[in-house]
Formats: C-alpha cells, sequence, structure tokens
C-alpha cells in the first residue's frame, strides 16, 4: 500500500524518532511504513490520521 506518511512527517518538521515516539512506535518502524515495506496497524493509522489532521485515505493509498 502506498502512503504520504513521509511527505506529512517532513511537513510537519518531525523526525522519523519523534514521529515514532508521538505514535508508540520505533524509529525504525516508521522507516518501515515510509518505504511502503509495512503496513501500520489501524490504530497506528489512526494516530497518523489525528497528528496529521488528515483522513486516512489521505494518508494510505490503497491500489
Amino acid at each position: 500500500m502506498k502512503n504520504r506518511v513521509r511527505d506529512f512527517r517532513v511537513e510537519k518538521g518531525l523526525t522519523q524518532d519523534q514521529l515514532g515516539e508521538m505514535i508508540g512506535v520505533s524509529r525504525q518502524t516508521v522507516n518501515a511504513i515510509e518505504k511502503q515495506k509495512f503496513d501500520p496497524s489501524l490504530p497506528t493509522a489512526f494516530k497518523l490520521s489525528q497528528l496529521f489532521d488528515k483522513r486516512i485515505e489521505e494518508i494510505f493509498i490503497y491500489e
């Protein structure tokens, strides 16, 4: 699944470490999500949605 996590993270001026701390995952998990090697759990997707103030569908693109 494609995503725009990196775009929104950079827009907010956050590092992968900072984002991970804010949503309760490791920097490595954030990296794997951004590289589209890992799809986050639903609770993590909702946390990203709330943090970025975007709908889940704006962050994650299902193909």
